[in-house]
C-alpha cells in the first residue's frame, strides 16, 4: 500500500485532485474545468497524477458536488467537512472560512480542532458567487490579472443594485452605454459580492477572530480587498486556495 493519499473535489465548475505524501505535504496538484462525464475526467486525473507520483495503491477520498461519480474513491465526504480539515491543515489554526467557488459560496465556522462549528451555503443564487463575476465581466473587457488595479484606482464605486446576475449584466451595460468608467464598475460589482458574502456568513463573523478566504475567486485580487474593506479587517488567502477541499479529502481517514 502506497504511504501517499489522493483527495479530488469534484465541484461544478472545476475538478481539483491532490496527492499528499505521509506528513500531509502536497506532492502534486491537478486542476480542470469540469467535463460533463465527471467520472471518466476524475479517473483520468487520478491516473495521470499516480502515473507522475508513483502513487499505486493510494486510497482516493472524494468530494465536492460530483463526489458519488469518481470511480473506485475509498471514502466520500461532503465538502463542508473536507474544507475545514484543509484549512486547519493549511494554517493550523480556527476562523471563519469563506470559499467562494464558481456555483456556491460556503461560509464555514472551523474550530481550534478543524472540525466544523457551523457553516452557511449560497446554492440557490449565482449573485452571491464567482459565476456572478464570470457572467459580468467579460463585458468591461476586464481581465482577471488587472482587476486588483482596476479596483484599487477607482476614485469611486459605481453602483450595481441589481440583485440577480442576468439583471446584473444588463445593468452593467446600462452603465457603460452611460459613460461611467470600467473601474468604477469593476469597485461596485466586488463590492456588491462583498455585501452578499458578509450578509451569508452573518453572525459568524462575530464568533471568529480571521476571516480566510479560499476557492478560485480568492485568486482574485479584488475580491479579497473589497472583503476585508467591508470587514474592515485583512483577509487571509489560504495557500493553495482552489485545493482546500482535495487536500481536505486527502487527509481523510480512508
Amino acid at each position: 500500500m502506497s504511504a501517499l493519499r489522493i483527495g479530488i473535489d469534484l465541484g461544478s465548475t472545476t475538478t481539483k485532485a491532490v496527492v499528499l505524501d505521509a506528513s500531509g505535504k502536497i506532492v502534486a496538484t491537478a486542476l480542470e474545468r469540469s467535463e460533463p462525464r465527471a467520472g471518466d475526467q476524475a479517473q483520468r486525473m487520478i491516473a495521470e497524477l499516480v502515473r507522475k507520483t508513483g502513487a499505486e495503491g493510494a486510497p482516493v477520498i472524494a468530494t465536492g458536488y460530483g463526489r458519488k461519480l469518481v470511480p473506485g474513491a475509498s471514502k466520500v465526504v461532503t465538502e463542508i467537512t473536507c474544507h475545514a480539515r484543509g484549512v486547519f491543515a493549511q494554517l493550523g489554526r480556527a476562523g471563519l472560512l469563506i470559499d467562494m467557488g464558481g456555483q456556491d459560496t460556503k461560509a464555514i465556522l472551523v474550530d481550534g480542532t478543524g472540525r466544523v462549528a457551523d457553516f452557511a451555503m449560497n446554492d440557490k443564487c449565482a449573485a452571491g458567487t464567482g459565476r456572478f463575476l464570470e457572467v459580468i465581466l467579460p463585458r468591461l473587457q476586464a481581465p482577471w490579472d488587472k482587476l486588483r488595479g482596476m479596483y484599487q484606482s477607482a476614485p469611486e464605486a459605481v453602483q450595481v443594485s441589481s440583485t440577480c446576475t442576468v439583471f446584473a449584466e444588463s445593468e452593467v451595460i446600462s452603465l457603460l452605454a452611460n459613460g461611467q468608467a470600467v473601474e468604477g464598475i469593476v469597485r461596485g460589482l466586488h463590492d456588491a459580492l462583498a455585501e452578499r458574502v458578509v450578509a451569508l456568513a452573518g453572525r459568524m463573523l462575530e464568533m471568529s477572530k480571521e476571516v480566510m478566504l479560499s476557492g478560485g475567486v480568492a485568486n482574485n485580487g479584488a475580491m479579497v480587498d473589497a472583503l476585508g474593506a467591508r470587514l474592515g479587517a485583512p483577509v487571509t488567502v489560504v495557500p493553495e486556495p482552489s485545493h482546500v477541499g482535495a487536500i481536505g479529502a486527502a487527509l481523510t481517514p480512508p
